[in-house]
């Protein structure tokens, strides 16, 4: 690694340009995308982009300190509608794409989001949440202040709860309202109420001929206790529904093919759990069939990576082609992730994978071609276009000023044998400035889920601990994604066991492989899961000499009552609930072993964090503290489980500079 870049800083998260979204003209001579950038306000700013593809300079569309996302062509190409804050709450704007100012659509009260144009471009559907007695015609967008008003109301209310569901660590405590589908007809402005059950709707496509509306929901009478996601035909004109799925498994990005004769999704039926492969089915509308084409594979479908440095949504499939012979899709496999086409015959063809990250891509039927979204370990993201002939081309320098400026180091593959021999695959990070002959401390990084996967993508805190001087270990044991079946589920009713092997058969391997490694200078960290195994770790050995968990699981016990799925977690990875046996809960919690721990421990966690409550970072720091432990305790305010991700930029910097002091103090 060349000395002649300087080494990366905790600020240089800030300077990062994150893309997401990329959607091709209808024409297919230019494609839009969104920009997200930290702002000098402590938030983000998504603004939309427009460029050529004979790769001319990108041409911003948005300005201002808000968030812009979610453009959608219309048919002609003429107007483009999109969703942005600028009036306060997310609302829906049309935007004359020759030129001209955006005009307000919609003025509804929660906002409104996730906009799809109707196939002749009189209509657009669209998200809302409302309450049960709603007038959707005359919606008025509360100000600031009032919106400020009814929070320090609610605050000075109780909250009666009476569902299971009643919050996520997404949208906090939860409230009667439900998110409905609605349409707006351009011609008229009107807008039509297309769903009332008392459910949340996500839209996924009209039909060619605009005459029916497929969404996802469950409208069982038992919906609070089932985690089953139904597809569903809406009849527009008669407004009667059709179910399409049998209630058995979760149901999500499903579209009409350019006919309307069939349907493609994405599902599964749980079969193992959490730990069940992502399947795409095809449903013909004739006849009711429904076919799985990627049954054979054994391969996760959609986009599983993990990283801390990608915002905004983007496409991963399934997508027709123009013939309607063909889907196209993103996978999840042996830490990358591709580009893939399956023929309705279920022939299966790579069109693209390099050790990289695809987080996105949208297809023009005309010309067969792809602009493609692309991270990979030395570069955070930039898009490329990918011709019918294989040639692929780059479109965007989102970060060359900052990559030219900064050492980022290049990760070495690795490939460990488990004690079973299962083939467990992980990247080594050197330090910046190594030296050979030189001793470096080390630090092993932890994945959360566990059902993801660490891979070949930008990942800002390996970089930062590397640059810090840091040999970094990143891997992915039993349990992960990207492996098969098999290997994904291999963890399920044994965390602590064969993962827990796995990680120190890693860290075996690599101290006996490279001597550049200081063996008496051990960290461990890791979020979520990660941060469940960075507390089981200690727990279990004292051969690392400093540990920092993150948004982490102490109790299991405690945990099935107050995670916002800890109601079914518990069964679907223990194979037991609360009550089904107590004793075995406790035998797997980090808590019950912590009078073993001897490492040096650090806490973080989000305050508001409803995934892995900030109790289990409690639990453990007094409990530890009370038995006169090497222990500090971190709570970021304001910060749900996504800090590490999508957190404001301060307390993000704040925790990556926790994480480093603990280390240079104990290591």
């Amino acid at each position: 690694m060349s000395n002649a870049k300087r080494a990366l800083q905790t600020e240089d998260l800030t300077k990062i340009e994150v893309f997401s979204d990329p959607q091709l003209s209808p024409d297919g001579n230019f494609y839009s995308y969104v920009s997200t950038k930290a702002n000098d306000k402590d938030d983000y700013n998504s603004q939309l982009f427009v460029q050529s593809l004979n790769g001319d300079t990108p041409v911003q569309w948005t300005f201002g300190d808000v968030k812009n996302s979610n453009l959608r062509y219309s048919p002609d190409g003429k107007k483009a509608v999109f969703q942005s804050t600028r009036s306060g709450l997310p609302q829906l704007w049309l935007l004359p794409t020759e030129g001209g100012e955006a005009r307000q659509l919609t003025t509804f009260k929660n906002g409104a989001s996730n906009p799809t144009w109707s196939k002749d471009g009189k209509f657009i559907f669209f998200h809302a949440s409302l309450d049960k007695d709603d007038d959707i015609q005359n919606q008025k967008e509360a100000s600031k202040e009032e919106r400020q008003k009814e929070q320090e109301d609610k605050k000075k209310q109780p909250l009666i709860v009476n569902r299971l569901k009643y919050k996520s660590d997404s949208s906090g405590f939860h409230d009667n309202k439900r998110v409905q589908l609605i349409s707006l007809n351009l011609e008229s402005n009107t807008f039509t109420q297309l769903t009332n059950n008392d459910a949340d709707h996500g839209f996924q496509d009209v039909s060619p001929d605009g005459k029916q509306v497929l969404f996802a929901a469950n409208l069982n009478e038992n919906a609070d206790y089932e985690l089953s996601n139904d597809l569903f035909l809406l009849d527009l004109q008669s407004k009667e529904y059709k179910k399409l799925t049998d209630g058995n498994g979760g149901y999500h990005s499903a579209s009409f093919s350019p006919s309307g004769d069939k349907v493609v999704s994405f599902g599964d039926e749980y079969e193992y759990a959490g730990a069940t492969l992502t399947e795409i089915y095809v449903f013909d509308l004739a006849s009711g069939e429904r076919t799985c084409l990627s049954k054979s594979w054994d391969m996760q479908l959609g986009d599983l990576m993990i990283g801390d440095t990608r915002m905004g949504q983007s496409e991963t499939g399934p997508v027709w082609s123009k013939d309607e012979s063909s889907l196209f899709f993103i996978a999840t496999d042996y830490g990358a992730t591709g580009l893939y086409k399956v023929s309705l015959n279920k022939e299966l063809t790579t069109l693209y994978k390099e050790d990289n990250h695809v987080f996105g891509f949208s297809y023009d039927q005309d010309k067969e071609a792809f602009v493609l979204g692309i991270s990979s370990a030395t570069n955070p993201c930039d898009f490329y276009y990918l011709k019918n002939d294989g040639t692929l081309t780059k479109l965007t320098k989102s970060n060359d000023a900052f990559l030219n400026e900064v050492a980022i180091a290049e990760p070495e593959t690795l490939s460990v044998k488990a004690e079973d021999g299962k083939e467990i695959q992980g990247w080594l990070l050197k330090p910046y400035g190594f030296t050979e002959g030189k001793k470096y401390p080390f630090v092993l990084e932890i994945h959360g889920g566990p059902h993801a996967m660490y891979g070949q993508t930008f990942f800002f805190e390996m970089q930062l601990l590397a640059a810090k001087g840091y040999v970094v270990l990143y891997t992915n044991p039993r349990g992960s994604h990207g492996y098969g079946q098999e290997f994904v589920d291999a963890c399920r009713s044994d965390y602590g066991g064969g993962d827990y092997k796995d990680l120190m058969t890693a860290v075996d391997y690599v101290l006996e492989n490279y001597s550049f490694i200081d063996e008496d200078r051990l960290g461990v960290t890791g979020g979520s899961y990660g941060g469940f195994m960075t507390n089981w770790i200690v727990g279990h050995t004292n051969r690392f000499k400093a540990a920092v968990t993150q948004r982490s699981i102490s109790n299991w016990l405690s945990f099935y009552g107050v995670s916002d799925i800890g109601f079914f977690f518990n069964k679907w990875e223990h194979g037991l609930n609360l009550l089904d046996d107590p004793a075995k809960l406790w035998e797997i919690s980090p808590l019950r072993y912590a009078e073993n721990v001897e490492t040096p421990l650090l806490i973080l966690h989000g305050e508001l964090d409803f995934r892995c409550p900030v109790e289990q970072g409690e639990q453990l720091f007094i409990t530890l503290k009370h038995l006169r432990k090497e222990v500090e305790f971190v709570r970021f305010p304001g910060a749900n489980h996504e800090l590490s991700r999508s957190g404001k930029p301060a307390m993000r910097q704040e925790r990556l500079n926790h994480i480093c002091r603990w280390f240079e103090e104990y290591l």
